[in-house]
């Protein structure tokens, strides 16, 4: 089974949708999961901010939604997410299919070890490396603008940044800017599920280009919008190809190669 995670404009999406009520042991999903299909592939579903929105990046249950993946039987999961620009060649209304993360966040519940015996996951690569050039080409042909790589700065939110650190982001070198990339790239590689990034464009970064007008949440909420039919139709040509590709990527290993 595929999994999605996204906003609520992807519950359309499916065909043929239910709900299932699933607890978990780390309490209740964002939102209960809605499975359904898209063409022959049957596809679980969570808004990851929940139903209304009611969950903010450093709120989200990202253990609870992962382990509700998990339990349907979802083997590879699509996150799409709207992402700030931190260079010009990045523009809004572009997809990029990221290949690194930065973690700036704090205080989340970032691991399913915390009070077992650790397991210490390879996460050197921490997208999906059959996974990302599936999204890649699934995209293109969708007809969007799309940017192979790039590296991801996850920060806490859920304010966004000054200028000054989106002046240190970039001059890192770092290309996009984020609030919910992890914990939830990580727990599904913790839980050895696939994982790909499907990032919607939808700003310059205050601080990237000179003194350019600040975003404001109005302004991501409608860019994402604005590109959600084309997001949706690269989501659904990159489906099947995922479920025919074999699984011999490193995330169906993970803790089997995890020391404990």
């Amino acid at each position: 089974m595929i999994g999605v995670f996204g906003g609520t404009g992807f519950y359309e999406f499916l065909d043929g949708a239910t709900e299932r009520e699933l607890p978990t042991p780390y309490g209740w999903p964002s939102a209960p999961p809605t499975v359904g299909t898209v063409g022959e592939v049957e596809v679980a579903f969570i808004p990851r901010h929940g139903r209304n929105h009611e969950f903010p990046p450093h709120r989200v249950p990202y253990r609870a939604n992962l382990w509700a993946m998990k339990e349907l039987g979802v083997d590879r999961i699509v996150g799409p997410c709207a992402v700030g620009s931190l260079t010009a060649a990045y523009k809004p209304g572009h997809l990029a299919i990221p290949d690194q993360l930065v973690d700036r966040t704090y205080g989340r519940e970032w691991t399913f070890f915390g009070d077992v015996e650790p397991k210490h996951i390879s996460f050197a690569d921490p997208y999906c490396p059959e996974l990302r050039p599936l999204a890649l080409e699934a995209g293109r042909d969708a007809g969007a603008t799309v940017h192979d790589g790039g590296t991801t700065v996850v920060v806490q939110g859920p304010r966004f940044s000054t200028r000054a650190e989106s002046r240190w982001f970039a001059n890192a070198g770092w290309q996009l800017i984020n609030m919910t990339q992890l914990p939830e790239a990580s727990l599904a590689r913790e839980l050895e599920i696939c994982y790909v990034n499907i990032a919607v464009v939808t700003d310059y970064d205050v601080g990237v280009e000179g003194e350019i007008e600040p975003v404001t949440h109005a302004q991501v909420v409608a860019r994402f919008n604005a590109g959600l039919d084309v997001l949706r139709e690269g989501i659904k040509r990159l489906i099947p190809g995922a479920v025919e590709t074999p699984r011999l990527c490193p995330c169906a290993r993970a803790l089997a190669e995890a020391a404990g």
